[in-house]
């Protein structure tokens, strides 16, 4: 029932924070309260699945299974640190209308964290792309919350292309239904889908698996098709460029993950060798774009491309040492990402221009800002002790392992060339001049705690992984390189 449970507490906060009041105070308590009931029941779901006991509440209809934990507890648990921080970095606009706003934001807030938490519990493959969809018209209105011209046209943007890889992607699945059908197969779920994929002929799971790689990956700003992402980040408010990056680099990963364990036996390595040359143009190309970026929110919208690319990579390499690689940078990537971003509303807070040239000497002038944006930038760098740099260690190892050379070899270019781009930037804006006086603010609450909750687990899965959580891990690696 904790699934159910879920869903419902942020379909009813969704549907609160709309209810008009004098203050702004409930809106932003009851999306911090509901994220916080969510994360314990994920916590719950997340022990029983790393037993390796799915978590059904409505057969062949919801459940999760070790892998879909994975991805409800992480976006849950940043859920509470990122509705803290909307607390403190969500304030009225100004003119008529504004309360009215800013409640609609809080409530698409919770409609877009449901959204998110509805792709790894459903099992028909149908209501995955539904609930895939959910999160793009939750999110557009959260792109242009700021109503200027450049957040409409991003908005705009985002909506246009990620709805054309959308349809893209659904030919791709009703392909995948059509052949099932023809093979003999019954429920459209992931399990009744991978049960007859043998007797599917292997142009047609070909076919219907470059479709949806396609038509998601456009979704999940993959390279070349990435063209939205970098507008969408430099315009959205910042709690909402965190889940942005989620979807990208977990729940539209998730999606094309499910897919394939199966295909791989049919079809053979094709399907491996096509989001291993996807995942190396991804992170080629956010690499060298990462060199003359020129805003701070589009930096780290390059720099989700590129981890999107090596999540790909890992999970194209095949085996069950690669699958749980990818499932590692996933979860470290996520927890990173959302430390980075509250560090980038910290600076805000002060600097109130997100140009990279605006933004010098903050390690003198607003000290908490300028340390937290250079640990964010060394950890997403891979530098160590941080955890991506163990999960980028443990891609690489597989791919050696596997004896994909070139991959690796490249990859290994592609990441060194986006560690000194990012430090380049990073040191620059940490240790450069002031252009004058900053009279730096007290760091509030609402910025504190959501990067102490982020950057405990950044640094000690470092150092311990818990037993949990490495089960979770392992089972999840296991679902996707089996």
């Amino acid at each position: 029932m904790e699934l159910i449970a879920m869903l419902v507490i942020l379909a009813v906060a969704a549907g609160l924070c709309l209810i008009p009041t004098e203050s702004d105070v409930p809106a932003p308590a009851i999306t911090v309260l509901s994220g916080i009931a969510v994360a314990a029941l994920a916590v719950r779901v997340a022990l029983k699945a790393a037993t390796g006991t799915p978590v059904v509440a409505i057969p062949n209809w919801l459940a999760c299974d070790s892998f879909g934990a994975l991805i409800v507890v992480l976006v849950s648990y940043i859920g509470v640190g990122t509705s803290i921080f909307s607390w403190g970095n969500m304030k009225r606009p100004a003119g008529k209308g504004g309360a009215s706003r800013l409640r609609r934001y809080y409530c698409l807030y919770n409609l877009f964290v449901m959204s998110m938490l509805a792709v790894p519990m459903f099992t028909q493959i149908s209501l995955v792309w539904i609930a895939l969809e959910l999160t793009t018209l939750t999110s557009v209105f959260l792109v242009c919350y700021d109503k200027t011209p450049e957040a409409y046209e991003a908005a705009w943007k985002y909506a246009v292309l990620t709805t054309m890889g959308a349809i893209v992607a659904l030919f791709g699945i009703l392909l995948l239904y059509w052949g099932m059908r023809s093979a003999g197969g019954g429920l459209f779920t992931w399990d009744g889908l991978a049960g007859v994929m043998p007797n599917i002929p292997p142009g047609i799971l070909k076919t219907g698996f470059i479709l949806i790689l396609i038509g998601l990956g456009s979704k999940a700003g993959m390279a070349p098709l990435h063209s939205w992402l970098p507008d969408a980040y430099s315009q959205a408010p910042v709690p909402i460029c965190i889940f942005l990056s989620f979807v990208e680099t977990a729940t539209i990963p998730y999606v094309i993950f499910r897919l394939w364990p199966g295909l791989a036996g049919p079809v053979g390595a094709t399907t491996g060798t096509w989001l291993v040359f996807f995942g190396l143009l991804s992170a080629g190309i956010a690499a060298f774009l990462l060199i003359q970026v020129k805003d701070l929110k589009r930096l780290f919208a390059f720099s989700t491309i590129e981890h999107h690319g090596i999540i790909l990579v890992a999970a194209g390499l095949g085996g069950t040492a690669a699958g749980y690689s990818a499932a590692y940078q996933i979860m470290t990537h996520m927890i990173t990402k959302s430390f980075c971003f509250f560090a980038v509303g910290a600076v805000l807070l002060v600097v109130k221009d997100q140009r990279i040239a605006s933004v010098r000497g903050l390690v003198r002038s607003f000290p908490f800002a300028g340390v937290a944006l250079l640990l964010g930038a060394l950890a997403v760098a891979g530098a160590p002790p941080f955890a991506v740099f163990l999960s980028e260690f443990s891609v690489l190892k597989a791919g050696l392992t596997s004896g994909q050379y070139l991959a690796v070899g490249l990859l290994v270019l592609f990441i060194a060339i986006s560690f000194c781009a990012i430090m380049y930037h990073h040191s620059r804006m940490a240790f450069g001049r002031p252009d004058g006086p900053v009279q730096a603010p007290a760091a509030p609450i609402s910025y504190v705690a959501p990067l102490f909750l982020t950057a405990v687990p950044m640094v000690l899965l470092w150092l311990y992984m818990p037993g949990p959580l490495n089960s979770l891990l392992r089972l999840a690696g296991a679902t996707m390189g089996r």
